[in-house]
Protein backbone atom coordinates (compact mmCIF):
# COMPACT_ATOMS: atom_id res chain seq x y z
CA UNK A 1 0.00 0.00 0.00
CA UNK A 2 3.12 2.45 0.77
CA UNK A 3 4.83 1.52 -2.12
CA UNK A 4 1.28 2.53 -4.47
CA UNK A 5 0.94 5.89 -2.03
CA UNK A 6 4.40 6.78 -3.26
CA UNK A 7 4.52 6.17 -6.83
CA UNK A 8 1.12 7.92 -7.02
CA UNK A 9 2.76 10.76 -5.27
CA UNK A 10 5.90 11.08 -7.58
CA UNK A 11 3.76 10.44 -10.39
CA UNK A 12 1.71 13.29 -9.84
CA UNK A 13 4.84 15.49 -8.85
CA UNK A 14 5.99 14.31 -12.77
CA UNK A 15 2.78 15.17 -14.18
CA UNK A 16 1.59 18.51 -12.26
CA UNK A 17 2.41 21.63 -14.32
CA UNK A 18 5.21 23.71 -12.85
CA UNK A 19 5.81 27.68 -12.60
CA UNK A 20 8.70 28.08 -14.02
CA UNK A 21 9.88 25.28 -16.59
CA UNK A 22 13.61 25.48 -17.48
CA UNK A 23 14.12 27.37 -20.28
CA UNK A 24 17.23 27.94 -22.59
CA UNK A 25 19.23 31.98 -22.63
CA UNK A 26 21.44 32.66 -24.47
CA UNK A 27 23.67 35.52 -23.15
CA UNK A 28 26.06 38.08 -24.42
CA UNK A 29 27.76 39.13 -21.67
CA UNK A 30 30.47 42.29 -21.31
CA UNK A 31 33.54 42.46 -19.71
CA UNK A 32 34.79 43.48 -16.23
CA UNK A 33 32.52 44.74 -13.54
CA UNK A 34 29.73 44.19 -15.74
CA UNK A 35 30.47 40.59 -16.36
CA UNK A 36 30.60 40.47 -12.25
CA UNK A 37 26.86 40.86 -11.84
CA UNK A 38 26.28 39.56 -14.89
CA UNK A 39 27.40 36.31 -13.82
CA UNK A 40 25.17 36.34 -10.43
CA UNK A 41 22.37 36.66 -12.67
CA UNK A 42 23.44 33.65 -14.46
CA UNK A 43 23.92 31.63 -11.18
CA UNK A 44 20.79 32.10 -10.07
CA UNK A 45 18.78 31.40 -13.57
CA UNK A 46 21.11 28.13 -13.33
CA UNK A 47 19.55 27.39 -9.87
CA UNK A 48 16.26 27.24 -10.74
CA UNK A 49 16.63 24.66 -13.85
CA UNK A 50 17.47 27.28 -16.53
CA UNK A 51 19.93 26.05 -19.53
CA UNK A 52 22.78 29.04 -19.88
CA UNK A 53 24.42 29.56 -23.27
CA UNK A 54 27.39 32.18 -23.54
CA UNK A 55 28.84 33.55 -26.50
CA UNK A 56 32.65 35.29 -25.44
CA UNK A 57 35.53 36.42 -27.55
CA UNK A 58 38.68 34.35 -27.61
CA UNK A 59 40.11 37.31 -25.82
CA UNK A 60 38.29 37.38 -22.81
CA UNK A 61 40.06 37.96 -19.73
CA UNK A 62 37.09 38.28 -17.18
CA UNK A 63 34.50 35.12 -18.46
CA UNK A 64 36.06 31.98 -18.62
CA UNK A 65 34.94 29.62 -21.77
CA UNK A 66 34.56 26.33 -18.96
CA UNK A 67 31.89 26.97 -15.95
CA UNK A 68 29.44 24.40 -14.01
CA UNK A 69 26.67 26.49 -14.84
CA UNK A 70 26.91 27.99 -18.35
CA UNK A 71 27.64 26.45 -21.64
CA UNK A 72 30.28 28.56 -24.07
CA UNK A 73 30.75 28.89 -27.55
CA UNK A 74 33.99 31.13 -28.01
CA UNK A 75 34.52 32.95 -31.41
CA UNK A 76 37.91 33.83 -32.68
CA UNK A 77 38.62 37.15 -33.17
CA UNK A 78 42.09 39.40 -33.95
CA UNK A 79 41.68 42.07 -31.28
CA UNK A 80 39.11 42.81 -28.35
CA UNK A 81 38.59 45.32 -25.66
CA UNK A 82 40.72 43.73 -23.34
CA UNK A 83 42.32 44.75 -19.82
CA UNK A 84 45.14 46.29 -21.60
CA UNK A 85 42.61 48.63 -23.89
CA UNK A 86 40.87 49.60 -20.66
CA UNK A 87 43.40 49.92 -18.15
CA UNK A 88 45.56 52.21 -20.58
CA UNK A 89 42.24 54.37 -21.44
CA UNK A 90 42.28 54.42 -17.64
CA UNK A 91 45.64 55.72 -17.28
CA UNK A 92 46.34 58.01 -19.49
CA UNK A 93 42.62 59.84 -18.06
CA UNK A 94 43.88 60.56 -14.47
CA UNK A 95 47.07 61.77 -15.92
CA UNK A 96 45.41 64.25 -18.24
CA UNK A 97 43.13 65.08 -15.12
CA UNK A 98 45.80 66.10 -12.73
CA UNK A 99 47.56 68.36 -15.17
CA UNK A 100 44.71 70.19 -16.96
CA UNK A 101 42.37 72.72 -16.07
CA UNK A 102 38.84 71.60 -15.48
CA UNK A 103 37.48 72.75 -18.75
CA UNK A 104 40.58 71.52 -20.89
CA UNK A 105 40.08 68.09 -18.81
CA UNK A 106 36.01 68.32 -20.19
CA UNK A 107 37.01 68.81 -23.37
CA UNK A 108 38.91 65.35 -23.45
CA UNK A 109 36.79 63.75 -21.68
CA UNK A 110 33.96 64.36 -24.40
CA UNK A 111 35.66 65.07 -27.78
CA UNK A 112 39.42 64.08 -26.72
CA UNK A 113 38.31 60.47 -26.30
CA UNK A 114 35.86 60.04 -29.49
CA UNK A 115 38.46 58.36 -31.47
CA UNK A 116 39.04 55.75 -28.55
CA UNK A 117 35.49 55.44 -27.65
CA UNK A 118 34.35 54.48 -31.59
CA UNK A 119 37.50 52.38 -31.79
CA UNK A 120 36.58 50.28 -28.66
CA UNK A 121 33.10 49.95 -30.36
CA UNK A 122 34.33 48.81 -33.96
CA UNK A 123 36.32 46.10 -32.21
CA UNK A 124 32.89 45.45 -30.86
CA UNK A 125 31.32 45.13 -34.31
CA UNK A 126 34.24 42.80 -35.23
CA UNK A 127 33.33 40.53 -32.71
CA UNK A 128 29.83 40.10 -33.68
CA UNK A 129 30.49 39.97 -37.48
CA UNK A 130 33.35 36.66 -36.09
CA UNK A 131 30.09 35.26 -34.13
CA UNK A 132 27.34 35.88 -37.77
CA UNK A 133 29.78 35.05 -40.46
CA UNK A 134 30.63 31.72 -38.51
CA UNK A 135 27.75 29.43 -40.18
CA UNK A 136 28.49 26.06 -38.19
CA UNK A 137 28.28 28.63 -34.78
CA UNK A 138 25.10 30.18 -36.41
CA UNK A 139 23.68 26.58 -37.09
CA UNK A 140 24.58 25.15 -33.93
CA UNK A 141 22.73 28.60 -32.32
CA UNK A 142 19.67 28.56 -33.97
CA UNK A 143 19.35 24.62 -33.54
CA UNK A 144 19.37 25.22 -29.68
CA UNK A 145 16.10 26.69 -29.71
CA UNK A 146 16.66 29.49 -27.19
CA UNK A 147 13.63 31.12 -25.76
CA UNK A 148 15.37 34.73 -24.98
CA UNK A 149 18.24 36.68 -25.18
CA UNK A 150 19.82 38.40 -22.44
CA UNK A 151 22.34 40.84 -22.98
CA UNK A 152 23.98 43.98 -21.85
CA UNK A 153 23.31 47.09 -24.35
CA UNK A 154 26.39 48.77 -23.30
CA UNK A 155 27.85 46.96 -26.34
CA UNK A 156 25.66 46.84 -28.88
CA UNK A 157 26.09 43.23 -30.52
CA UNK A 158 23.18 41.74 -28.49
CA UNK A 159 20.76 43.33 -29.93
CA UNK A 160 21.40 43.00 -33.47
CA UNK A 161 21.99 39.00 -32.49
CA UNK A 162 18.69 38.96 -31.15
CA UNK A 163 17.11 40.54 -33.74
CA UNK A 164 18.60 38.18 -36.08
CA UNK A 165 17.45 35.56 -34.41
CA UNK A 166 13.56 37.00 -33.75
CA UNK A 167 14.15 36.53 -29.92
CA UNK A 168 12.85 38.19 -26.88
CA UNK A 169 15.49 40.35 -25.63
CA UNK A 170 16.03 41.61 -21.94
CA UNK A 171 18.93 43.94 -20.63
CA UNK A 172 20.77 43.77 -17.54
CA UNK A 173 21.11 47.87 -18.40
CA UNK A 174 23.01 50.66 -16.51
CA UNK A 175 23.96 52.07 -20.07
CA UNK A 176 23.23 51.92 -23.88
CA UNK A 177 26.84 53.03 -25.35
CA UNK A 178 27.26 56.01 -24.91
CA UNK A 179 24.44 57.19 -22.30
CA UNK A 180 22.45 55.92 -19.20
CA UNK A 181 20.16 53.56 -20.09
CA UNK A 182 17.09 56.19 -18.90
CA UNK A 183 18.08 58.82 -21.23
CA UNK A 184 17.39 56.65 -24.23
CA UNK A 185 13.74 54.95 -23.27
CA UNK A 186 11.66 57.63 -21.12
CA UNK A 187 10.85 61.02 -20.93
CA UNK A 188 14.12 63.01 -19.47
CA UNK A 189 13.79 66.69 -18.94
CA UNK A 190 17.32 68.14 -18.71
CA UNK A 191 15.97 71.10 -16.46
CA UNK A 192 15.88 67.85 -13.22
CA UNK A 193 17.79 64.84 -14.62
CA UNK A 194 21.53 65.04 -14.62
CA UNK A 195 23.55 63.81 -17.28
CA UNK A 196 26.40 61.53 -16.46
CA UNK A 197 29.63 63.65 -16.13
CA UNK A 198 27.93 66.27 -15.97
CA UNK A 199 28.70 66.85 -11.98
CA UNK A 200 25.06 67.81 -11.32
CA UNK A 201 22.39 66.62 -9.02
CA UNK A 202 18.92 67.43 -9.31
CA UNK A 203 18.66 70.53 -8.18
CA UNK A 204 20.63 72.31 -10.94
CA UNK A 205 20.74 76.29 -11.41
CA UNK A 206 20.43 78.12 -14.20
CA UNK A 207 24.84 77.77 -15.56
CA UNK A 208 24.45 74.08 -14.65
CA UNK A 209 21.38 73.24 -16.47
CA UNK A 210 23.42 75.01 -19.51
CA UNK A 211 25.88 72.95 -18.73
CA UNK A 212 24.10 69.37 -18.76
CA UNK A 213 22.10 70.45 -22.16
CA UNK A 214 25.22 70.88 -24.06
CA UNK A 215 26.71 67.26 -22.28
CA UNK A 216 23.72 65.60 -23.45
CA UNK A 217 23.93 66.92 -27.18
CA UNK A 218 27.92 66.35 -27.22
CA UNK A 219 27.00 62.57 -25.61
CA UNK A 220 23.91 61.87 -28.37
CA UNK A 221 26.20 62.97 -30.76
CA UNK A 222 28.59 60.56 -29.73
CA UNK A 223 26.15 57.95 -29.56
CA UNK A 224 24.77 58.58 -33.37
CA UNK A 225 28.11 59.04 -34.48
CA UNK A 226 29.05 55.19 -32.97
CA UNK A 227 25.40 53.69 -34.53
CA UNK A 228 26.13 55.13 -37.81
CA UNK A 229 29.71 54.01 -38.04
CA UNK A 230 29.36 50.49 -37.04
CA UNK A 231 26.18 49.36 -35.72
CA UNK A 232 23.96 50.45 -38.41
CA UNK A 233 26.31 49.20 -40.86
CA UNK A 234 26.08 45.84 -39.06
CA UNK A 235 22.16 46.29 -39.32
CA UNK A 236 21.97 47.11 -43.18
CA UNK A 237 24.74 43.93 -43.72
CA UNK A 238 22.86 41.50 -41.73
CA UNK A 239 19.23 42.61 -41.11
CA UNK A 240 18.46 44.23 -43.97
CA UNK A 241 18.70 48.16 -44.73
CA UNK A 242 15.06 48.55 -43.22
CA UNK A 243 16.24 48.29 -39.76
CA UNK A 244 16.77 50.94 -38.13
CA UNK A 245 19.73 50.21 -34.75
CA UNK A 246 18.10 52.76 -32.82
CA UNK A 247 14.64 51.39 -32.72
CA UNK A 248 15.70 47.90 -32.30
CA UNK A 249 17.70 48.97 -28.66
CA UNK A 250 14.18 50.20 -27.74
CA UNK A 251 12.64 47.31 -28.56
CA UNK A 252 13.79 45.35 -25.79
CA UNK A 253 10.92 43.72 -23.99
CA UNK A 254 12.65 44.10 -20.28
CA UNK A 255 14.92 46.24 -19.01
CA UNK A 256 16.80 45.41 -15.98
CA UNK A 257 18.14 48.35 -14.52
CA UNK A 258 21.06 47.57 -11.64
CA UNK A 259 19.38 50.99 -9.79
CA UNK A 260 17.12 51.69 -7.49
CA UNK A 261 15.52 54.98 -6.04
CA UNK A 262 17.50 54.99 -3.29
CA UNK A 263 20.26 55.94 -4.97
CA UNK A 264 18.92 57.67 -8.07
CA UNK A 265 17.48 60.95 -8.40
CA UNK A 266 13.85 60.13 -8.96
CA UNK A 267 12.49 60.90 -12.57
CA UNK A 268 10.41 59.34 -15.09
CA UNK A 269 10.30 55.95 -16.30
CA UNK A 270 8.34 53.24 -18.37
CA UNK A 271 6.78 50.12 -17.42
CA UNK A 272 9.05 47.66 -18.83
CA UNK A 273 11.61 49.72 -17.14
CA UNK A 274 12.06 46.98 -14.16
CA UNK A 275 14.80 48.00 -10.92
CA UNK A 276 16.68 45.61 -9.72
CA UNK A 277 19.60 47.69 -8.04
CA UNK A 278 22.30 45.74 -5.02
CA UNK A 279 20.46 42.30 -6.70
CA UNK A 280 24.32 41.02 -6.27
CA UNK A 281 24.39 42.20 -2.66
CA UNK A 282 23.79 39.42 0.40
CA UNK A 283 24.47 38.93 3.45
CA UNK A 284 28.29 38.34 4.98
CA UNK A 285 30.41 35.32 5.03
CA UNK A 286 32.84 34.41 7.43
CA UNK A 287 36.09 35.63 6.68
CA UNK A 288 38.87 33.65 5.37
CA UNK A 289 41.14 32.55 8.34
CA UNK A 290 43.87 35.35 7.76
CA UNK A 291 41.74 38.19 7.66
CA UNK A 292 39.36 37.63 9.99
CA UNK A 293 42.43 37.39 12.33
CA UNK A 294 43.25 40.69 10.45
CA UNK A 295 40.49 42.29 11.75
CA UNK A 296 39.93 41.24 14.98
CA UNK A 297 43.32 42.79 15.72
CA UNK A 298 41.86 45.64 15.08
CA UNK A 299 40.10 46.18 18.75
CA UNK A 300 37.67 48.95 18.93
CA UNK A 301 39.04 51.14 16.25
CA UNK A 302 37.91 48.94 13.32
CA UNK A 303 38.71 48.48 10.01
CA UNK A 304 38.72 50.40 6.63
CA UNK A 305 38.90 48.86 2.86
CA UNK A 306 40.14 50.14 0.00
CA UNK A 307 39.71 49.23 -3.50
CA UNK A 308 39.52 50.68 -7.03
CA UNK A 309 37.50 48.31 -9.00
CA UNK A 310 38.14 45.61 -11.72
CA UNK A 311 40.18 47.73 -13.88
CA UNK A 312 42.32 49.64 -11.79
CA UNK A 313 45.29 47.90 -10.07
CA UNK A 314 47.49 51.21 -8.91
CA UNK A 315 47.54 55.23 -9.02
CA UNK A 316 50.37 57.03 -9.76
CA UNK A 317 53.35 56.79 -7.66
CA UNK A 318 52.85 59.99 -5.71
CA UNK A 319 49.20 59.16 -4.79
CA UNK A 320 49.93 55.76 -3.89
CA UNK A 321 52.30 57.17 -1.21
CA UNK A 322 49.64 60.28 -0.01
CA UNK A 323 47.47 57.22 0.52
CA UNK A 324 49.68 55.54 2.50
CA UNK A 325 50.78 57.72 4.85
CA UNK A 326 47.31 58.78 5.69
CA UNK A 327 46.14 55.46 6.38
CA UNK A 328 49.64 54.67 8.45
CA UNK A 329 48.17 57.76 10.54
CA UNK A 330 45.20 56.40 11.70
CA UNK A 331 44.44 53.94 14.73
CA UNK A 332 42.39 51.68 12.14
CA UNK A 333 43.52 48.64 10.55
CA UNK A 334 43.56 49.09 6.96
CA UNK A 335 43.01 46.44 4.00
CA UNK A 336 43.70 47.58 0.32
CA UNK A 337 43.25 46.07 -2.48
CA UNK A 338 46.90 46.97 -4.37
CA UNK A 339 49.05 45.04 -7.36
CA UNK A 340 51.38 48.04 -7.70
CA UNK A 341 54.77 48.25 -5.85
CA UNK A 342 54.73 49.00 -2.38
CA UNK A 343 54.36 52.39 -1.49
CA UNK A 344 57.02 53.60 0.97
CA UNK A 345 55.07 55.30 3.40
CA UNK A 346 53.15 52.14 4.05
CA UNK A 347 52.61 51.70 7.79
CA UNK A 348 52.26 48.40 10.12
CA UNK A 349 48.20 48.72 10.19
CA UNK A 350 47.99 48.22 6.26
CA UNK A 351 47.43 44.99 4.88
CA UNK A 352 48.04 44.90 0.92
CA UNK A 353 46.28 42.48 -0.98
CA UNK A 354 45.54 41.20 -4.50
CA UNK A 355 41.84 40.38 -4.18
CA UNK A 356 39.48 40.80 -1.74
CA UNK A 357 36.35 39.22 -0.52
CA UNK A 358 34.62 43.06 -0.31
CA UNK A 359 30.68 42.23 0.00
CA UNK A 360 31.28 40.00 3.42
CA UNK A 361 34.46 42.95 4.59
CA UNK A 362 31.62 45.37 4.19
CA UNK A 363 29.16 43.42 6.26
CA UNK A 364 31.72 42.66 8.83
CA UNK A 365 30.51 44.44 12.31
CA UNK A 366 34.07 46.48 12.95
CA UNK A 367 33.60 47.78 9.01
CA UNK A 368 34.50 51.27 9.41
CA UNK A 369 34.77 53.05 6.29
CA UNK A 370 34.75 52.03 2.58
CA UNK A 371 37.45 54.28 0.46
CA UNK A 372 35.82 52.83 -3.42
CA UNK A 373 36.65 54.61 -7.00
CA UNK A 374 32.55 54.65 -6.87
CA UNK A 375 31.67 51.64 -9.37
CA UNK A 376 27.97 51.09 -9.51
CA UNK A 377 28.66 47.74 -7.62
CA UNK A 378 30.78 49.07 -5.08
CA UNK A 379 28.27 51.76 -4.09
CA UNK A 380 25.38 49.72 -4.11
CA UNK A 381 27.47 47.08 -1.72
CA UNK A 382 28.12 50.18 0.20
CA UNK A 383 24.28 50.93 0.57
CA UNK A 384 23.32 47.81 1.17
CA UNK A 385 25.50 47.18 4.75
CA UNK A 386 25.69 50.91 5.42
CA UNK A 387 29.00 51.98 5.38
CA UNK A 388 29.99 55.16 5.17
CA UNK A 389 32.76 56.16 1.73
CA UNK A 390 35.35 58.25 1.36
CA UNK A 391 35.02 58.44 -3.04
CA UNK A 392 38.02 58.87 -5.37
CA UNK A 393 36.87 58.41 -8.93
CA UNK A 394 38.44 57.60 -11.64
CA UNK A 395 36.52 57.59 -15.00
CA UNK A 396 32.95 57.49 -16.75
CA UNK A 397 30.12 57.62 -14.35
CA UNK A 398 32.53 57.09 -11.01
CA UNK A 399 31.90 60.76 -9.97
CA UNK A 400 28.19 61.00 -10.69
CA UNK A 401 27.90 58.05 -8.58
CA UNK A 402 29.61 59.32 -5.66
CA UNK A 403 28.28 62.26 -5.87
CA UNK A 404 24.53 60.63 -5.29
CA UNK A 405 26.25 59.28 -1.88
CA UNK A 406 27.22 62.82 -1.22
CA UNK A 407 24.07 64.18 -1.90
CA UNK A 408 22.56 61.85 1.09
CA UNK A 409 25.22 62.58 3.40
CA UNK A 410 26.60 59.48 3.02
CA UNK A 411 30.23 60.16 1.44
CA UNK A 412 33.08 62.56 1.16
CA UNK A 413 34.06 62.73 -2.18
CA UNK A 414 37.85 63.62 -3.64
CA UNK A 415 39.54 63.47 -7.19
CA UNK A 416 43.10 62.14 -7.98
CA UNK A 417 43.87 66.27 -8.84
CA UNK A 418 43.67 67.23 -5.35
CA UNK A 419 44.09 63.93 -3.55
CA UNK A 420 47.75 64.45 -2.56
CA UNK A 421 47.50 68.07 -1.98
CA UNK A 422 47.09 69.85 1.72
CA UNK A 423 46.26 66.39 3.89
CA UNK A 424 43.04 66.27 1.75
CA UNK A 425 42.82 62.54 1.99
CA UNK A 426 43.67 62.39 5.54
CA UNK A 427 41.00 64.78 6.34
CA UNK A 428 38.35 63.47 4.30
CA UNK A 429 38.95 59.95 6.10
CA UNK A 430 38.85 61.92 9.78
CA UNK A 431 35.78 63.47 9.48
CA UNK A 432 33.90 60.70 7.74
CA UNK A 433 35.17 58.71 10.83
CA UNK A 434 34.42 61.35 13.39
CA UNK A 435 31.11 62.33 11.73
CA UNK A 436 28.30 60.06 12.55
CA UNK A 437 26.24 61.50 10.49
CA UNK A 438 27.71 59.80 7.36
CA UNK A 439 27.13 56.33 8.90
CA UNK A 440 23.62 57.51 10.71
CA UNK A 441 22.64 58.85 6.77
CA UNK A 442 24.30 55.40 5.25
CA UNK A 443 22.44 53.05 7.61
CA UNK A 444 19.04 54.77 6.68
CA UNK A 445 19.84 54.39 3.15
CA UNK A 446 20.44 50.90 4.15
CA UNK A 447 16.93 50.35 5.78
CA UNK A 448 15.35 51.97 2.92
CA UNK A 449 17.03 49.88 0.48
CA UNK A 450 16.22 46.51 1.93
CA UNK A 451 12.63 47.75 2.78
CA UNK A 452 11.23 45.80 -0.23
CA UNK A 453 8.29 43.15 -0.66
CA UNK A 454 11.05 40.75 -3.24
CA UNK A 455 14.69 40.94 -3.34
CA UNK A 456 16.10 42.90 -6.48
CA UNK A 457 18.04 39.43 -7.00
CA UNK A 458 14.11 38.07 -7.06
CA UNK A 459 12.63 40.24 -9.11
CA UNK A 460 15.12 40.02 -11.88
CA UNK A 461 15.01 36.23 -11.81
CA UNK A 462 10.64 36.82 -12.20
CA UNK A 463 10.61 39.22 -15.03
CA UNK A 464 13.61 36.89 -17.13
CA UNK A 465 11.11 33.87 -16.62
CA UNK A 466 7.97 36.54 -17.50
CA UNK A 467 9.26 36.58 -20.88
CA UNK A 468 10.28 33.39 -21.70
CA UNK A 469 6.61 32.39 -20.10
CA UNK A 470 4.32 35.11 -22.53
CA UNK A 471 7.17 34.74 -25.45
CA UNK A 472 8.12 38.66 -25.07
CA UNK A 473 6.53 41.71 -22.89
CA UNK A 474 5.06 43.54 -26.01
CA UNK A 475 2.40 45.07 -24.01
CA UNK A 476 4.23 47.18 -21.58
CA UNK A 477 6.69 48.70 -24.30
CA UNK A 478 5.73 52.43 -25.51
CA UNK A 479 5.06 52.80 -29.01
CA UNK A 480 6.98 56.12 -28.61
CA UNK A 481 9.98 54.59 -30.49
CA UNK A 482 8.19 54.41 -33.98
CA UNK A 483 7.52 58.15 -33.99
CA UNK A 484 9.66 60.32 -35.83
CA UNK A 485 10.90 63.52 -33.18
CA UNK A 486 8.95 65.89 -34.76
CA UNK A 487 5.58 63.62 -33.78
CA UNK A 488 7.05 62.77 -30.37
CA UNK A 489 7.34 66.48 -28.64
CA UNK A 490 4.15 66.76 -31.16
CA UNK A 491 5.48 69.49 -32.84
CA UNK A 492 3.50 68.78 -36.05
CA UNK A 493 0.40 69.05 -34.07
CA UNK A 494 1.90 72.46 -32.81
CA UNK A 495 2.48 73.77 -36.16
CA UNK A 496 -1.00 72.82 -37.37
CA UNK A 497 -2.69 74.48 -34.39
CA UNK A 498 -0.68 77.07 -34.94
CA UNK A 499 -1.77 77.42 -38.82
CA UNK A 500 -5.30 76.64 -38.07
CA UNK A 501 -5.69 79.61 -35.38
CA UNK A 502 -3.81 81.92 -37.92
CA UNK A 503 -6.49 80.92 -40.68
CA UNK A 504 -8.76 82.05 -37.84
CA UNK A 505 -7.60 85.33 -36.82
CA UNK A 506 -7.54 85.66 -41.03
CA UNK A 507 -10.91 85.15 -41.37
CA UNK A 508 -12.14 87.55 -38.47
CA UNK A 509 -9.82 89.94 -39.69
CA UNK A 510 -11.09 89.54 -43.35
CA UNK A 511 -14.60 89.74 -41.90
CA UNK A 512 -14.43 92.47 -39.80
CA UNK A 513 -12.80 94.27 -42.58
CA UNK A 514 -15.47 93.53 -45.22
CA UNK A 515 -18.16 94.73 -42.33
CA UNK A 516 -16.21 97.64 -42.09
CA UNK A 517 -16.37 98.58 -45.90
CA UNK A 518 -19.76 97.49 -46.25
CA UNK A 519 -20.82 100.05 -43.46
CA UNK A 520 -18.73 102.89 -44.84
CA UNK A 521 -20.45 101.85 -48.48
CA UNK A 522 -23.89 102.14 -46.95
CA UNK A 523 -22.49 105.47 -45.34
CA UNK A 524 -21.59 106.68 -48.75
CA UNK A 525 -24.95 105.99 -50.43
CA UNK A 526 -27.20 107.42 -47.24
CA UNK A 527 -25.57 110.23 -47.38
Amino acid sequence: MNLIYCCSVLLLLVLSPRDCQGGNILVLPIEGSHWINMDILLQALHSRGHNITIVCSSKSWYIKDKASYYNAYTVQVERSVDQKFITEIISSIIEFERGALPFVNFLHATVGMLGTFVDAHTNVGEFLSAILDDRELMTTIKDGKFDLVLTDPCWGYGVILAKYLNLPLVYNVRWVIAGEGHLAIAPSPLSYIPVTGSGNTDKMAFFQRVKNVILHIITQTQQQLVIKLVYQNLCDKYLGPDYDYNQLVLNADIWLMRVDFVFEFPRPTMPNVVYIGGFQCKPAQPLPEHLEEFVQSSGEHGVIIMSLGTFVSELPADITNEIAAAFAKLPQKVIWRHKGDRPATLGNNTLLVDWMPQNDLLGHPKMKLFVAHGGTNGVQEAIYHGVPVVGLPLFFDQYDNLLRLQERGGAKLLTTKTVDKDNNFLNAIQEVLNEPSYRMNMKRLSGLHRDQPMKPLDTALFWIEFVMRHKGAAHLRTESYRLPWYSYHSVDVFLFLAGAGLLVLLAIFIFIRWLYTAMCKYKVKRD
